[in-house]
């Protein structure tokens, strides 16, 4: 069975990156979700309720399934014996980062390709950075993401009130 990974630190999950997910669970018997801790990062979200957040919005899918993972995308690879490396890709600009990244990956993880999945237009102008920023200056991104992220943003807006 042909299974393919689509990583990414996905804080939070928008309605661009469930449109990969689906997209890719079309074309693939088994795909499996890898949110990223990315701690450098900073995320909005802690791990836990990341990949919570991903699983409920992707409960629709019965071949997609969720894992987090710390690290090298490389070992997660490895330990789920992956067929490829799933990317969405919004711009050029994305295209040259990715590029990068496939290299060091098909390295990393003996040969493993990335495959790139543009971003449908609807959502090529999506980005989690971009709904954080909108969320964070109080303003409406129910349109950007999944409900369960919007019920959890919802909440969260709740708690620091």
């Amino acid at each position: 069975m042909k299974t393919v990974i689509y990583p990414g630190t996905f804080d939070p999950i928008t309605n661009g990156h469930l449109d990969i997910i689906e997209r890719t669970a079309v074309l693939f018997p088994q795909v499996i979700v890898a949110v990223a801790a990315s701690p450098t990062k900073k995320p909005l979200f802690d791990l836990q309720d990341r990949v919570r957040l991903a699983e409920e919005s992707v409960a629709h899918l019965p071949n997609v399934r969720v894992i987090g993972f710390s690290g090298l995308l490389a070992d997660a690879v490895k330990e789920h014996h992956i067929t490829a490396i799933i990317r969405g890709m919004r711009t050029t600009m994305d295209f040259e980062y990715e590029l990068q990244l496939a290299h060091l990956n098909r390295v990393l993880s003996q040969g493993v390709e990335s495959l790139f999945l543009p971003s449908t237009e609807q959502w090529s102008y999506v980005s989690s950075t971009i709904v954080r920023e909108i969320y964070l200056h109080n303003g409406d991104v129910e349109q950007f993401v999944p409900p369960p992220v919007l019920n959890a943003l919802n909440r969260r807006r709740k708690a620091d009130a």
